[in-house]
């Protein structure tokens, strides 16, 4: 099977059954879904979504969030992964926007990951939530997805961005994130895939290999 037709198959199936995918974080604004992200790295979403809800009504704009103290942010976000540390992000995230942005989320990849706590892919989620780009947000489950069913050979997330970004045109690449992302978070989970039930198993590189 060539590339292209693996990519073919893998899109059009997901296409089909899963025409309009979104993130399961819950948020009400670009500074709210920034948030969430944020709070999201090496953390399940349904863990995000118990805690944002009282975190966003005392902090529901980036003017209330950067009056605050870590400490304060922290006793919200104490059951999620690295809170201490995402507390100081959140702060100064929020400080900075106030101080150079006027408040507002940014646009552009260049101006979201100079926000401390900001990396590559929380801006790609932003911009492509927000602002609907045509980005491809590479975490651990795209990494893994992308590289286990044969779409890229990356070393590095932004390996597999580059290689995605190219093989998949511009009004997929955000659908692509979701598609390849909740494939991986509930049927191409990282110990055990669950092959038996997976139903893209007919252009997946690893299912190939598999003794019959």
């Amino acid at each position: 099977m060539t590339q292209k037709e693996r990519y073919t198959g893998v899109l059009s199936y997901f296409a089909k059954q899963m025409p309009n995918p979104a993130t399961e974080l819950h948020y009400n604004s670009p500074f709210e879904i920034l948030v969430a992200v944020m709070l999201s790295a090496q953390c399940t979403d349904k863990r995000v979504n118990l805690v944002t809800p009282a975190l966003f009504k005392s902090y529901p704009t980036a003017q209330a969030m950067s009056k605050a103290t870590a400490a304060d942010i922290l006793q919200f976000i104490s059951s999620v992964s690295y809170p201490n540390s995402k507390a100081k992000h959140l702060q100064a995230m929020a400080a900075m926007l106030i101080d150079k942005f006027h408040g507002e989320v940014p646009d552009n990849m260049t101006d979201l990951t100079s926000l401390p706590g900001v990396g590559r892919k929380t801006a790609n989620v932003v911009m492509g939530t927000v602002f609907s780009k045509p980005t491809i947000a590479v975490d651990t489950h795209v990494f893994r997805v992308a590289n286990r069913i044969g779409l890229a050979k990356g070393k590095t997330p932004l390996e597999v961005e580059t290689t995605l970004t190219k093989n998949i045109p511009p009004e997929l690449r955000y659908k692509a994130h979701h598609w390849l992302l909740l494939h991986g978070r509930y049927i191409c989970k990282s110990q055990r895939p669950d092959c038996l039930n997976c139903p893209i198993t007919q252009f997946c590189a690893h299912f190939s290999k598999l003794p019959k």
